[in-house]
């Protein structure tokens, strides 16, 4: 079963007509050679496809100006962090009059594909983030979940076969890929460190916590954290500070990216081992936000949390312009209001703060704010205008 995905599909569409070079990017097996090829299809014109995974693609780009400069329509080149010496032919090919090709180029993020991208193709590349399915595209939001939002994840046909495939997927990630982009940290060490981060999902990060339980220094633990980070299995929601009379946390949270992978990293096999699990508020919390950030289509320069020392929180805070929305997330089937949420509101010039919950109502709480189901965000909450 192959889910559509309109949404993305338009979006490369717009900036391959706006773009000589659009980069696809995204965890691994997020998806990314199957939105590609829906895109090819849906264009009804010839394209040229080079995997570089695959030994005889590898082998035609071993002189890639012969190869790529007398093609024409769009190219596509899947795993292109293999190939990082491209960029400065595709910022040749992009110079053409006329632009004769358009390149697609699918990759997982690192921080080497991201610095020669920006030094050569400047003003001259788009750049797109493929994530995991989301409520918009699939309908069952337990299973989503529970089950995560890698496609083989959520469309294997048993709870025993999306837990295998998530252990495949992790112990492949750490001994494969993350190999292959060069980052020289043994794959036992990151292991360990993953495993720590996912228990403590949705925390305030704090790396002198990491760096006595690992014997390495601080830098040593955020270099870690901001490599699983280019690699789309972490999130680091930013702190939001301004000049108000509270001391306010200057520091992100930390999540795991997708909620199926937290469950295998914990441990958790089944429905009823993650629904009794102390981290179940957290795990929810986790995909809720990532939810809600989707639908928005924020992007992460519009996502925050908010955290005083005096006790006021908010799990969401998302800015678009002077426009300031806030969430709260609940696991619970009614939410009441708290004075958290008052401050938060009065104190942020929140325009509406959604309390997002396990239940089936939606209610008002207090002015500007409102309870809302997590099965209605796809329903209630419109894309940003800004």
């Amino acid at each position: 079963m192959e889910i559509q995905r309109p949404y993305h599909r338009r979006r490369l569409a717009l900036l391959l007509r706006e773009y000589p070079v659009v980069a696809l990017l995204g965890a691994r097996q997020v998806g990314k050679s199957t939105l590609a090829r829906q895109l090819v299809a849906a264009r009804r014109a010839a394209a040229t496809w080079f995997d570089l995974e695959d030994p005889v693609d590898a082998s035609r780009l071993a002189e890639p100006g012969v190869e790529l400069r007398p093609l024409r329509g769009l190219v596509v080149l899947d795993e292109i962090q293999r190939l990082p010496d491209v960029f400065p032919l595709l910022r040749v090919l992009a110079d053409r009059p006329r632009t004769p090709a358009r390149f697609l180029v699918l990759g997982s993020a690192s921080p080497e594909l991201l610095r020669q991208t920006s030094e050569t193709l400047a003003g001259r590349i788009a750049f797109h983030e493929l994530d995991g399915f989301d409520l918009d595209e699939v309908p069952d939001l337990d299973r989503l979940w529970l089950h995560g939002a890698f496609p083989r994840a959520y469309l294997s046909r048993s709870e025993a076969a999306s837990r295998r495939w998530r252990n495949d997927f992790i112990r492949t990630f750490l001994e494969r890929d993350l190999p292959g982009l060069g980052t020289g940290v043994p794959p036992i060490t990151l292991r360990r460190f993953w495993t720590m981060l996912a228990h403590w999902h949705g925390q305030i990060w704090n790396d002198a916590e990491f760096s006595r339980a690992l014997g390495v220094a601080h830098t040593t633990v955020r270099r870690y954290l901001d490599l699983l980070t280019s690699a789309f299995v972490v999130r680091q929601l930013q702190p939001w500070h301004e000049n108000v009379a509270k001391r306010q946390v200057r520091s992100p949270k930390v999540y795991i990216g997708d909620s199926g992978v937290l469950h295998a990293l914990l441990g958790l096999g089944t429905r009823e081992a993650v629904l009794s699990h102390p981290l179940v508020g957290a795990s929810w919390e986790g995909f809720v936000i990532r939810q809600v950030i989707h639908r928005l289509r924020a992007r992460p320069d519009q996502c925050f949390h908010w955290s005083t020392y005096s006790g006021g929180a908010l799990d969401l805070l998302v800015v678009d312009g002077h426009r300031r929305y806030g969430f709260e997330i609940k696991r619970t089937e009614a939410p009441r209001l708290t004075s958290s949420m008052r401050s938060a509101v009065e104190t942020l010039g929140l325009r509406r703060l959604d309390v997002v919950h396990a239940g089936e109502r939606a209610y008002r709480l207090a002015p500007r704010v409102r309870a809302l189901p997590a099965r209605r965000l796809a329903a209630e909450l419109r894309p940003l205008r800004g």
